[in-house]
């Protein structure tokens, strides 16, 4: 681990070194900052962006008009059994 001392602004702004942006990616990015008893961790939050693609896994061969009639086949027999019953 790597330890850095920065200055902190009156208004509360700490600079993140140049280097330390560049390894986490941290470009107009929000930042998570994490506290706990040790004291407060900053983390890059991804960017949505980052996550395009990321269910392709659990939808494999689907398109969304798929999932989506799926869905509705499931919601369709629900409300009808509820009918049925009522």
């Amino acid at each position: 681990m790597v330890e850095v001392v920065v200055s902190v602004t009156k208004k509360g702004q700490a600079t993140i070194p140049k280097k330390m942006r560049r390894k986490y990616g941290i470009k107009d990015k929000v930042v998570l900052i994490d506290e706990d008893e040790k004291g407060i961790l900053l983390k890059p939050l991804p960017s949505p962006y980052d996550e395009i693609g990321s269910l392709k896994g659990y939808f494999a061969g689907k398109t969304a008009k798929d999932l989506l009639r799926e869905s509705r086949k499931e919601e369709f027999e629900s409300e009808k059994k509820r009918f049925k019953n009522a």
